[in-house]
């Protein structure tokens, strides 16, 4: 079953990482993705991203078993020595909707994944049970078990063990700035803000246990889609080595109603593009207000 692509939705992730195979068997054998291609970057690909230093490297493409259209690419690169996952500005992590979260401690062992926040209750937040790993490429993923919608948003429940990206995070340095560029930019709309006590920024950052930090939704309409979270002034550039992509959680691909209508700067002029995310659709990537790689897929 597919999920209803509308403007804004999530299309899909990249992830870097320094072991494909080793990340193949986390992401199929120990998340239950499915593996629908493998192949190497082409130079479309790397003139698309501004990255020349990945052309001819493996790219792999990953689908939920629900069938859902939203798509885990891995792209094979070193990790920068410098780069430490919740430190830099640009996508932090991406949020999954994933079936019986208590069990997934167990069936991570043995994977390359490292646990930095086991599954847990929040009374505050009823509407879905949280954990928080990091990968080989030092990528974070949120594995959340959906209970129920929010006050302003619908959830997805998984209909697979691990199902589609429903939230991406991004850090920026100007919370109020960011907000204004895809709202004004992309035509979203602001959701909720809230002050919490983010546990991830403050054992990144070394801070007290109870320390603030702002973040706010971005949304279309009741659905989620870009949380952008208010980062401390000790977070850096994310540390990019010459021509590769930014390491961890690296591009965000965006459903968009009609490209030509955004007030944006191309990496590359829009062209149509075949494949499993593109559907022959036009493509284009821009350069987000933290820095980060944003691919907007037209599907008008």
């Amino acid at each position: 079953m597919t999920h209803i692509i509308t403007h804004g939705s999530i299309l899909g992730g990249i992830v870097t990482t320094p072991d494909m195979d080793g990340a193949l068997s986390d992401y199929c054998v120990h998340l239950g993705l499915k593996l629908i291609e493998d192949r190497i970057v082409s130079a479309e690909e790397s003139v698309s991203w501004s990255a020349p230093g990945i052309l001819g490297r493996r790219i792999a493409t990953l689908q939920p078993q629900s069938g859902a259209e939203c798509f885990i690419r891995l792209v094979e690169q070193p990790v920068p020595a410098k780069f430490k996952p919740t430190t830099s500005f640009g996508w932090a992590a991406y949020e999954l909707s994933v079936q019986d979260v208590f069990g997934w401690p167990a069936r991570l062992e043995k994977s390359g994944f490292n646990i930095i926040g086991p599954p847990r209750t929040i009374p505050s937040l009823p509407y879905f049970v949280p954990m928080q790993v990091t990968g080989r490429g030092g990528e974070m993923l949120y594995l959340n078990e959906v209970h129920e919608n929010t006050p302003t948003s619908d959830l997805p429940k998984a209909e697979s063990l691990t199902d589609q990206i429903f939230i991406v995070i991004l850090a920026t340095g100007n919370l109020d700035s960011a907000l204004q560029w895809y709202q004004q930019r992309l035509h979203l709309d602001l959701g909720d803000s809230h002050e919490i006590n983010y546990t991830m920024i403050n054992k990144a950052f070394g801070f007290e246990d109870g320390t603030q930090h702002r973040l706010t939704m971005v949304q279309a309409g009741r659905l989620p889609i870009v949380e952008i979270d208010a980062y401390p002034a000790a977070a850096t550039e994310r540390p990019v080595q010459n021509g590769m992509l930014p390491p961890g959680n690296s591009l965000v691909t965006l459903a968009i109603n009609e490209l030509d209508t955004l007030d944006i700067e191309w990496i590359a002029r829009p062209r149509q593009r075949s494949g499993p995310i593109y559907q022959d659709r036009r493509v284009g990537t821009t350069i987000g207000p933290a820095g980060e790689l944003l691919e907007l897929v037209e599907i008008t």
